[in-house]
């Protein structure tokens, strides 16, 4: 097989509200936790949870989207691709992998400020979904490996 895939699919709520960064030239960064869970019965017959914490990133038009409509406790589904990156830290090397996403679905029930459901709402980086993307696409790159922030 020719090629490689990089995708990431998650469903799970939010650990804290998202943080939001703004640059200089209009565009914004927002990063959440999305904890995702599973349960089994052990062979005592305890039940077992075991979560797993994924750091997602949004850039763009998605970025506003999660800083307007999501919370902390919101349920979504998130679909990307893995990043990992790089940096130094009191001289030692620190690593993080990110969901870098492209599509996101609000599965909360919520209201915006027109009282209208914005529930189930799909959105993503493509002219499809979000008509600003068109006017970010020869706007710079924010996706660089030197920004030594680890959040």
């Amino acid at each position: 097989m020719a090629g490689s895939l990089n995708k990431v699919m998650l469903i799970g709520n939010l650990g804290a509200d998202p943080e939001v960064r703004r640059f200089e030239d209009g565009n914004a960064l927002a990063r959440i936790s999305v904890a995702t869970s599973e349960t089994y019965t052990n062979k005592e017959g305890h039940k077992i949870t075991n979560t797993e914490w994924h750091i997602v990133v949004f850039r763009r038009g998605l970025a506003d989207i999660v800083e307007k409509y999501l919370k902390k406790g919101d349920k979504v589904f998130v679909e990307g691709r893995l990043k990992t990156r790089k940096w130094e830290e009191a001289g030692q090397p620190r690593y993080t992998t990110e969901v870098h996403a492209d599509n996101m679905t609000m599965l909360s029930p919520k209201k915006d400020d027109g009282n209208q459901n914005v529930s189930s709402q799909s959105y993503s980086n493509t002219s499809e979904n979000n008509p600003k993307s068109d006017t970010f696409a020869n706007e710079p790159n924010h996706d660089t490996d030197d920004d030594d922030l680890p959040f």
